[in-house]
């Protein structure tokens, strides 16, 4: 039987760490130890597109993270606070922590697609004693061929991801809207409508639609709240 588990990964670009959100992080005392922690967060927040919890219910807390990333709480509450007002970290109405543009760093495949990536691989190889680089595609645009063979096979099923929107353009599993039903009960069909028409009007596309609506959420009620900006401690400077 084929292992077809999924896993996931965090991309990061080239250009990761010049970010300006990064460097004014990692410019801060104990900044070099809050961008660890940050992409320790990012790595825990994958399966769950972008939120911190342990399970399905069950949002971690600045003790809880504490304990995943090997940390003093009272290094992570600061580490939060810069986070939170660096734009790296939302909080959602449900309290639970969500990394923004997780959408942007994340990667999915599966057992069964990486090995059969690895196989081709190691046939162009044969196929190709010379060892010239252009004969075998980069890891991202192979798994992107299983995904997109992946999505080939569930139409040839039937079974078709549901589309939701005025366009038709907003991909969400049936686990993914009723999430959103959930945290968002009165408005959670006016996301999904803003992102529709957002799409259609710029021609803008997101890996994850779920992650997209609850990080504009989150920018909504941070706006609504007007958060005060962040006051450097001694020692720290933005």
């Amino acid at each position: 039987m084929a292992d077809n588990r999924k896993y996931y990964y965090l991309k990061l670009k080239e250009n990761y760490f010049d970010d300006d959100s990064i460097l004014l992080l990692e410019s801060m005392q104990d900044g070099i130890l809050y961008s660890y922690i940050l992409l320790k967060l990012y790595l825990k927040s994958l399966k769950h597109g972008g939120r911190l919890q342990l399970d399905e219910s069950i949002p971690y807390t600045p003790q809880m993270i504490a304990t995943i990333t090997r940390q003093q709480i009272g290094t992570v509450e600061r580490a939060i606070k810069i986070f939170l007002q660096l734009g790296l970290m939302e909080q959602m109405p449900d309290g639970a922590f969500y990394m923004s543009n997780i959408e942007l760093l994340i990667g999915q495949s599966s057992t069964e697609g990486e090995r059969k990536r690895r196989a081709r691989q190691a046939n162009r190889a044969a196929l190709n004693p010379g060892g010239q680089m252009s004969a075998i595609c980069p890891p991202e645009i192979e798994i992107k061929r299983e995904l997109e063979i992946e999505k080939e096979r569930e139409l040839k099923k039937g079974q078709p991801a549901p589309a939701f929107g005025r366009y038709e353009n907003v991909f969400l599993s049936d686990t993914e809207l009723a999430e959103l039903q959930a945290d968002f009960p009165t408005v959670w069909q006016e996301y999904i409508e803003r992102l529709s028409e957002y799409m259609a009007s710029t021609g803008r596309t997101y890996k994850n639609h779920a992650a997209t609506i609850r990080r504009w959420a989150a920018e909504d009620l941070r706006k609504a709240n007007s958060i005060p900006s962040y006051t450097c401690e001694e020692g720290e400077s933005l």
